[in-house]
């Protein structure tokens, strides 16, 4: 991620999901929390990210 519109689409994508009540996106960090009520899977988070044009990395 470079700036915040790559922060608002990756927290679009993210809260997108079922569940998720709240996405914090960090661009300094490079990073992403999420709240949720079921704890979606990690496949569903990374077709989420990719689908919005960013890769992941762990």
């Amino acid at each position: 991620m470079s700036c915040q519109n790559c922060v608002r689409h990756v927290t679009e994508a993210l809260s997108a999901l079922a569940g998720v009540q709240s996405v914090t996106v960090s661009l300094e960090q490079k990073t992403a929390e999420l709240v949720s009520t079921a704890a979606p899977s990690s496949e569903s988070l990374r077709l989420a990210i990719e689908e919005a044009g960013y890769t992941i990395r762990v």
